[in-house]
């Protein structure tokens, strides 16, 4: 049966098991052999990362194709106004590619965060915000593009869930393995679009 994790990863960690010699990577923090992150997190963006034994799982995950919606919670710089907001929802036109709609709210900082290492910088004149943005792409630095475009740059950026998996009960650097009736629900994929090229990067 495929192995599916969850892990919460850290601020400054890379998202690859592989040496990096300038950050810590997954492998010090899982020692699971032959597993593999389905997608990738910025090294200085935090939350869930899946891994996966499965490659064909690996794929589905990582596909935009299947559309699994990804959850940030995101502090930005500033107040963002409804029509920046509606920017948003619109999609932003970023140079190589304009972002499909996103579904974006301003919401309370999430009580359930954590202090992060190093703490971000603050500005006592500058307040900040916290955004809930859901997409169904997953491009380079993609969110944090996007608030910097409508006059709002990301403070610190947490990926709280991928489809149906959340961090709920994740402190930071730790993970758990689904088991096997959390395995064993509504196929989460669908089929993909056709026609439509894959357009990750």
């Amino acid at each position: 049966m495929s192995r599916l994790i969850l892990l919460n990863k850290p601020h400054g960690v890379i998202c690859q098991f592989s040496e990096d010699g300038l950050h810590p990577t997954l492998k010090e923090l899982i020692h699971i052999p032959n597993i593999y992150p389905a997608g990738r997190l910025d090294t200085d963006s935090e939350g869930l990362v899946i891994l996966t034994d499965d490659g064909k799982l690996q794929a589905r995950i990582s596909n935009p194709l299947y559309k699994l919606t990804k959850t940030y919670w995101v502090q930005v710089e500033g107040i963002p106004l409804e029509e920046t907001l509606n920017e948003l929802r619109r999609g932003i036109d970023l140079g190589e590619f304009t972002s499909q709609p996103a579904l974006a709210k301003i919401i309370d900082e999430p009580s359930q965060i954590w202090p992060r290492n190093p703490p971000i910088r603050y500005r006592k004149n500058i307040p900040t915000t916290w955004l809930e943005i859901k997409i169904q792409e997953g491009k380079n630095r993609q969110v944090r593009r996007m608030t910097a475009k409508v006059g709002h740059p990301t403070l610190r950026l947490i990926r709280y869930a991928v489809g149906q998996w959340t961090l709920e009960r994740l402190l930071p650097g730790r993970w758990r393995e689904l088991e096997r009736h959390e395995l064993n629900v509504k196929d989460p994929f669908g089929e993909p679009e056709r026609g439509k090229k894959n357009n990750r990067s």
